[in-house]
């Protein structure tokens, strides 16, 4: 499985640290994969365009400022 690096915001390290906490997850590794599966999941049901990667980059999602909140 390939390896990929990201920097998220510390309000969402709290919420996935958190869930591994609560026993939501067995660790942080598989709470990234499951929820960054769900939202490309949910991206693509939503009827977004997966080309479109400037929709990504505008004031991210859920109106906050931080590009990758899902």
């Amino acid at each position: 499985m390939p390896k990929v690096e990201i920097t998220v915001p510390e309000h969402l390290e709290m919420q996935i640290a958190q869930m591994v906490e609560q026993g939501e997850f067995v660790n942080r590794e598989e709470a990234i994969e499951e929820l960054l599966s769900t939202g490309i999941k949910a991206y693509k049901t939503s009827g977004a365009q997966m080309d479109d990667d400037a929709s990504l980059e505008d004031d991210g999602m859920m109106g906050h400022d931080d590009e990758y909140v899902f």
